[in-house]
């Protein structure tokens, strides 16, 4: 069997969503099961909503809830008739009855907690699927909806939650029967905690659902649809000539992930990985297009791609204490730690260390705490560039022509041989667009 998991976008209107089930029926053989996100932009309104309730602000609120509510009915107009219309606008009806119900509980408490939140965020899947298994039905395929909510478990952490692998493995094995010729439809992002109340996995959690689902049943394949062309060799808004890569292992694109490749989730990969299933990246608006396949030992070594992170901040500790001496680094990374602040790169010296991090709401209290220890400098604006591809640190002439390429932009910090498949350097923000478009001219343009 295969998964399919439908993105955003590729579920923005009526004429989309039939894409999306031209792309299953292609592949009924293959047993699919389908995850889809909600409509484009409805888990934005729908944040939209919540804040002007809590704000007290419900008239506005919604005004919101009617611009979702207007897409969703429109939507089955478009592709639903007759009892199959009639029974869905009943069902529009008594959910969205649901959601005005909770939005103005929350304008009344001026509080919108995390649990009300993922209660809310919620309906945008529940309803996207609906519609979509609706006009599946009405297309004549074999189709089946599920509740994800019966099928994913977590935890209680809400708006960020994580899911029980074990019981959430023997929930699939026990509820989900794919099989050729049936298409099934589920939500991505939610799940149940341990009260049997709503959680959701967070921004991006659809990915995640659609791999753990693949995981929990064996699947051959794990199919991202979106609406790009697989994953880039840069972010294509940066530099139009950017090509799509054809093979990429899951370190390659979980190092692009991480470091501002938006495609795939970083935690899609792991459920992948661990269970050796590839992962096809696809767009749904070119489906003969070949895409990304993200697969163990996939492709040649080499650089693959380049990506960037902004919004850096270096912060530098100078101390002679530090010459000679044991436990200095983790008496600093205890700090940070303590602050629940992430480190990316770290460059060390005799007297000195430098780390980015792009988390500074508990900057002060760090820098206070970094002081006792010895003299701390901070460059803010800044911006991680990474080179990723396998084997990078094995060929001598890789780093002479990346930095050959960056000649004109100053160079912060260097991290080579941490990772097996990345070369990342910190450069100011306002020269990273130059230095994406140096390196890419310099390696896959000038070939």
């Amino acid at each position: 069997m295969i998964v399919l998991k439908i993105g955003g976008t590729s579920m923005g209107d009526a004429s989309r969503m039939d894409k999306a089930l031209d792309i299953a029926v292609d592949q009924m053989e293959a047993a699919p099961l389908m995850v889809c996100s909600a409509m484009g932009g409805v888990t934005d309104q729908i944040i939209k909503s919540y804040t002007l309730a809590e704000s007290g602000d419900i008239d506005d609120a919604r005004t919101v809830l009617d611009s979702i509510k207007e897409r969703h009915y429109a939507c089955a107009e478009d592709f639903l008739e007759g009892e199959l219309l009639k029974s869905m606008q009943t069902d529009l009806d008594s959910t969205f009855a649901q959601f005005a119900s909770l939005l103005k509980g929350v304008n009344l408490l001026r509080d919108c907690s995390p649990r009300s939140k993922d209660a809310l965020l919620s309906f945008g899947e529940r309803l996207s699927t609906r519609l979509i298994y609706a006009r599946g039905i009405q297309r004549g395929i074999k189709t089946i909806l599920l509740d994800a909510r019966e099928l994913i478990r977590t935890d209680d952490n809400f708006n960020s939650a994580r899911p029980d692998m074990e019981a959430t493995f023997r929930l699939v094995s026990e509820s989900v029967r794919p099989e050729p010729g049936t298409l099934i439809i589920t939500q991505g992002f939610i799940g149940t905690g341990n009260n049997g109340v709503t959680t959701t996995l967070g921004r991006g959690g659809s990915d995640y659902s659609a791999s753990i689902l693949g995981a929990a049943l064996g699947a051959e394949e794990i199919q991202i649809w979106t609406d790009v062309n697989g994953i880039m060799t840069c972010d294509p808004r940066i530099i139009p000539q950017a090509a799509t890569i054809s093979d990429i292992t899951y370190l390659e694109a979980g190092e692009l992930a991480f470091f501002g490749a938006k495609v795939v989730h970083p935690a899609t990969i792991q459920p992948a990985v661990s269970h050796g299933i590839p992962v096809l990246v696809k767009d749904t608006g070119a489906p003969h297009e070949k895409g990304t396949r993200i697969a163990a030992g996939a492709g040649e070594p080499g650089l693959k791609a380049l990506s960037a992170k902004k919004g850096i901040t270096v912060v530098s500790i100078t101390s002679s204490r530090m010459l000679e001496a044991h436990g200095f680094l983790r008496r600093i990374f205890a700090i940070f730690d303590a602050a629940e602040t992430p480190v990316d790169l770290v460059t060390t010296s005799e007297v000195s260390v430098s780390v980015t991090i792009d988390k500074t709401d508990a900057l002060e209290g760090i820098l206070e705490k970094l002081e006792a220890l010895g003299q701390v400098t901070v460059e803010s604006g800044q911006a991680i560039l990474c080179m990723v591809g396998r084997d990078l640190w094995k060929d001598p002439v890789f780093p002479a022509k990346a930095f050959g390429a960056l000649e004109h932009i100053p160079v912060r910090m260097i991290s080579l041989g941490a990772s097996e498949v990345n070369l990342s350097v910190v450069v100011p923000e306002q020269k990273v667009e130059e230095a994406l478009k140096s390196l890419h001219r310099r390696f896959f343009e000038d070939q």
